[in-house]
């Protein structure tokens, strides 16, 4: 494990945090969700990511989906225990928030990697080119999504199952707009916690920089797990 991921929490959730309910034998819930090591240091993806960046966003902003995940799924239980729904909205709405933040992020580190970029082959660079035309308009459509999004969210390349196909769409926060029985396979981060440190108002830079990182070895894998899952139709 790189050194650098090692400084970052691999759990925000602790047990004896103030505000974290008990259950029935007055024990705190142990924490679901952990905010995954790096298989890189911080400093790896320089220059087009910084280190500095890298160490905000996977050991601050991560650990608190992390965390806040964690609170809510602690509340359901409360609210279980004591017969008391008068907040599940609430506490359902955090852990749609929480929770999304926490895989987009556990999916983006893995999309990653130091000596990335190119282009995919094999059957995923066949699926582009019969989904987009081409993988330069896949490139192009994808940042384009990226780059549009109004206020904070995601861009993302997914399986379509029910229509066997690979499609780009927006992901506003980390849980709206999504499409029923569509797998993430690679996700770039449009919040500006992703690149205002760095990039701070030219998004499209950074954008296009991650084109220089992206680990098709990965997204390749995700592809073919995806195609195995059942059309929902």
């Amino acid at each position: 494990m790189p050194a650098s991921a090692r400084t970052a929490p691999t759990a925000a959730f602790l047990g004896s945090r103030a505000g974290v309910p008990a259950d029935s034998t007055g024990s705190v819930p142990s924490p679901l969700y952990k905010v995954p090591d790096l298989e890189f240091d911080y400093g790896a993806l320089e220059p087009h990511i910084s280190g500095q960046l890298m160490e905000l966003h996977h050991g601050k902003h991560h650990a608190a989906y992390v965390e806040n995940a964690n609170l809510a799924i602690a509340r359901l239980a409360e609210a279980r225990l004591k017969g008391d729904f008068t907040h599940l909205a609430e506490f359902e709405r955090a852990l749609a928030f929480n929770l999304s933040g926490h895989v987009l992020h556990s999916i983006l580190w893995k999309n990653l990697t130091p000596k990335g970029g190119d282009r995919p082959d094999g059957a995923l660079a066949r699926a582009i080119d019969t989904s987009f035309g081409s993988f330069d308009t896949f490139r192009k459509q994808l940042t384009e999504s990226a780059s549009t999004i109004m206020g904070s969210g995601w861009a993302a390349l997914a399986w379509d199952t029910a229509g066997e196909r690979l499609i780009t769409m927006q992901i506003h926060d980390h849980q709206s707009n999504l499409g029923f029985g569509c797998v993430p396979l690679m996700v770039i981060d449009a919040w500006e916690h992703a690149y205002y440190l760095q990039y701070q108002n030219q998004k499209a830079a950074f954008f296009e920089a991650v084109w220089q990182l992206w680990n098709w070895k990965d997204v390749s894998s995700r592809f073919t797990a995806a195609r195995r899952v059942a059309s929902p139709e």
